[in-house]
């Protein structure tokens, strides 16, 4: 089977022949069909986020279960799924809270280096043994059980891959972290994938006006397939001046996907009183933030994190994918460009060059 190998920060995938195991206690193997490439696959190249190479990633994958290790009961070989790339007890408080992705399980595993609960690894490369974080720029890989979600048989798996992140990212931000009611105006800086998901999102929670705002005249004008009613250039106009005109004093909601500090301080400005800021997009650890004080008493304004969307896997995933059957939320558009792994490091070009909202690795 064949797998990206990430060897060094800042170098170009190394496309492989690898080995992988069998599932152990708790583990599901997962024929890959589809995997989405993401901003954060990108932060990990860089070295921005703290995952260290050797090591084989993607997270926003989709496939055919097609192995079980012992004590597996949620799903059996030939179940179609996606997998997350945060996994969780059940039983802690924010489990049993419905907020799964603040478990210290998932915290504990993202620390982990890529090595499964275990302790051990499950690829061998050129180059031994290598770790993996979920493992989807591979054609098989294995997750613990509670990193597959059962989904339905007729959704392509193309479409399905995207959920596993970008589009449960998105769409959660609106209706699960900022609960977005009809009849609200909506700003979000940033018309990647993410964001496209959250403007889509606004749409169909009912909002009135949905503004976005970006650099690149492409992607704005791809918003507006996904809904927004206005767009700005931001290199051409005010970005905060325009929301401000557009929604007599700022809007009732603002969304910052982008993870640029500095550009979450602007859109703070760009939130009327009683509003929130809802910060999606990750800045670096070493990245500050500062607001004016004031605002938080006397106008009531609100900054919140949105953290993966805020999601209840098992129930929000397989929800959003029975309104994308159901016509009501577009992720085939999502996808600008279809590759093979072979391609890994053109997607990660086209990514840096702003020419694609997903492309999509496929097997």
């Amino acid at each position: 089977m064949k797998a990206a190998v990430l060897y060094a920060f800042n170098e170009p995938f190394k496309v492989e022949d690898v080995d992988l195991g069998e599932p152990r206690d708790g583990e599901v193997r997962v024929k890959l069909a589809a995997s989405g490439v993401c901003h954060s696959d990108r932060s990990i190249q860089k070295g921005i986020l703290p995952v260290a190479p050797p090591i084989i990633i993607g997270h926003e994958g989709a496939g055919v279960v097609e192995a079980v290790g012992r004590g597996v009961t949620s799903v059996k070989p030939g179940d179609h799924v996606v997998l997350t790339w945060l996994t969780s007890c059940g039983l802690c408080r924010d489990c049993a809270r419905a907020r799964p992705h603040l478990c210290k399980r998932a915290a504990q595993l993202i620390n982990s280096g890529g090595r499964m609960a275990d302790g051990t690894t499950r690829f061998k490369a050129s180059g031994g043994d290598v770790p993996h974080w979920v493992g989807s720029f591979a054609d098989h890989t294995i997750v613990m059980e509670d990193a597959v979600v059962k989904i339905r048989d007729d959704v392509p798996l193309e479409a399905a891959a995207l959920v596993g992140c970008g589009v449960m990212t998105g769409v959660g931000a609106v209706l699960n972290t900022a609960k977005v009611e009809p009849g609200a105006t909506v700003a979000v800086f940033g018309a990647g994938g993410v964001g496209l998901n959250c403007v889509q999102a606004a749409a169909l929670a009912g909002a009135e006006k949905i503004i976005v705002v970006d650099l690149n005249p492409k992607k704005l004008e791809l918003a507006k397939d996904f809904g927004a009613t206005h767009v700005i250039d931001a290199s051409q106009d005010d970005a905060v001046a325009a929301i401000q005109q557009l929604t007599d004093g700022g809007a009732e909601y603002v969304f910052e996907v982008i993870g640029n500090a500095r550009l979450i301080e602007q859109a703070f400005n760009a939130v009327r009183p009683g509003g929130k800021l809802v910060i999606v997009g990750v800045p670096a650890v070493t990245e500050t933030l500062t607001f004016p004080a004031a605002f938080f008493p006397l106008a009531e304004k609100t900054v919140m994190g949105s953290y993966y969307g805020s999601p209840r896997f098992r129930y929000d995933m397989p929800m959003i994918l029975d309104l994308y059957m159901a016509g009501k939320l577009k992720l085939d558009e999502l996808i600008s460009r279809r590759l093979k792994l072979e391609q890994i490091n053109e997607a990660f070009d086209l990514m840096e060059k702003g020419e694609v909202a997903r492309s999509v690795i496929t097997y």
